[in-house]
């Protein structure tokens, strides 16, 4: 991927692109707040360690077999049981491979815990049929079916709650606990009580340069902070390498907001936005696969803009469908109950205001 250099103390970590406009906005109804929170399972210990051992998912050996799927058009690999290895979406540069097994769990805000041997990776081009037959596909196959470095699940993981900060060797705190956005002077509880647009830089506390030559600088107080589209952006673009605009329809690359995001022709649409009122909510969810992005319509002052954005990650032990994203009630990244449980299926918050989902 081509990148600019960056100015000031970044050049360690590879260039991507943004803006800070309005995004994923997180008023929420506190009726439905109160009517999820009743519903919400209570607070358990945390724990970063996997409870299941691998059955040596991303080290399988033998006789392989490639297939050809539909809605969406995709490519799977199978092992000689008929196990699904991998899955590759056409238009797509999102990976889902078959790895060791790993628990996900946030003990300050829910008692849900998701067990996946889901990794979900960004291949360096987009997918089309055939691929499999090409030097660079198996190229990025081989380093990384298999390996256990840092993906777009544990990247994701090292933004919520009491995680850990981590550097890169010129000083820059790249990861660790993050929150949503400052205090708003005129915000309540439940009613925009931490400011938006915070990105990705803003967090990093450093300028940035982006690829079509926009500089953009940091808040002062917005440093260690990341609103929902910030947070898929630190991620997928910053983390993953994914190119990202400096603002939404400035350049190439993932937008700065979740509507943007949502309405950009990138990657597939497994889930195409139909409209942003309930009765345009999706009759199906089945066709998600972990790594996608779901958006949602929240905020009735967002007009016709969605306003939400997170990742969606898979089942938890009690089989609900499970997302992460950053939101203010949790005063940054989470998969947890407060403001609504963070879950796709049923009739919770969330779920009722799900309206579309991409596979980058």
């Amino acid at each position: 991927m081509s990148s600019k250099k960056k100015f000031g103390p970044r050049s360690a970590l590879h260039a991507a692109t943004v803006l800070a406009l309005l995004a994923g906005s997180a008023y929420f109804t506190v009726e439905l707040r109160k009517d999820e929170q009743a519903k919400a399972a209570a607070v358990q210990t945390v724990t970063d360690t996997p409870d299941l051992k691998s059955s040596n998912a991303g080290q399988r050996t033998g006789a392989q077999a490639w297939e050809r799927l539909r809605n969406p058009d995709r490519s799977v690999l199978r092992d000689e049981s008929g196990q699904v290895l991998a899955t590759f979406t056409d238009g797509s540069r999102t990976a889902t491979l078959t790895g060791p097994s790993r628990t996900f769990t946030e003990a300050a805000n829910t008692k849900s815990r998701v067990v996946t041997e889901n990794w979900v990776r960004l291949m360096p081009e987009p997918w089309r049929d055939g691929a499999e037959k090409e030097k660079w596909f198996k190229d990025w196959f081989k380093e990384y079916f298999g390996s256990e470095e840092d993906d777009i699940f544990a990247m994701a993981f090292q933004y919520v709650d009491q995680a850990p900060v981590k550097q890169d060797d010129e000083g820059i705190s790249y990861a660790g606990d993050a929150d949503f956005g400052p205090l708003n002077p005129d915000g309540k509880e439940g009613a925009d009580l931490r400011l938006e647009e915070s990105d990705f830089y803003d967090y990093l506390g450093i300028p940035y340069a982006f690829r079509d030559g926009t500089v953009m600088q940091p808040e002062t107080q917005r440093y260690r902070a990341m609103d929902c589209s910030g947070f898929i952006r630190t991620v997928f673009g910053y983390r993953a390498r994914y190119p990202l605009m400096a603002k939404d329809g400035v350049g190439d690359g993932l937008p700065r907001t979740a509507n943007g995001m949502a309405r950009s022709g990138l990657g597939t649409d497994v889930i195409p936005l139909k409209g942003i009122t309930p009765q345009d909510r999706p009759k199906t969810i089945d066709v998600l696969q972990p790594g996608d992005l779901v958006f949602f319509k929240l905020d009735a002052r967002t007009k016709q803009r969605l306003d939400h954005v997170g990742i969606y990650m898979g089942h938890d032990t009690d089989g609900h469908k499970i997302f992460v994203s950053s939101r203010e009630e949790v005063n940054g990244p989470t998969i947890g109950d407060k403001g609504g449980t963070s879950r796709l299926d049923g009739n919770g918050y969330y779920a009722s205001t799900l309206r579309s989902a991409k596979r980058l």
